[in-house]
């Protein structure tokens, strides 16, 4: 019964904030690489975040790097990621992955083996 839900999408004008979580049942993450992925649509899906556990090192790509902060509960077995400044570039689906071992693979999709559904953000005035 492995489960990822992600949750916390939506609209925001440029410039905004939001913040986005990755809620595990069946597991817990503790033990997992935990990773964040976006896709827009026509565009191939880019890592963007990863971090060891719920409390171990963090990653980010070039992109998002300064503005978003990924962080996690292990009580709440949850991670978020917290984005800000947001640009109209950063609108897509984004999807948190869960890898079978610890260490992060960031720009790796085929490294992880659960997925959760997806939550849409979008950036528009």
């Amino acid at each position: 019964q492995l489960q990822l839900v992600e949750s916390g999408g939506g609209l925001v004008q440029p410039g905004g904030s939001l913040r986005i979580s990755c809620a595990a049942s069946g597991f817990t993450l503790d033990g997992h690489a935990i990773g964040w992925f976006r896709q827009a649509p026509g565009k191939e899906r880019e890592g963007i975040s990863c971090i060891q556990g719920t409390a171990g090192r963090t990653y980010y790509s070039d992109s998002v790097k300064g503005r978003f902060t990924i962080s996690g509960d292990s009580a709440k077995n949850t991670v978020t990621l917290q984005m800000s400044s947001l640009k109209p570039e950063d609108t897509g689906v984004y999807y948190c992955a869960v890898r079978t071992y610890r260490q992060c693979v960031l720009f790796s999709a085929n490294e992880y083996d659960y997925w959760g559904q997806g939550t849409q953000v979008s950036v528009s005035s």
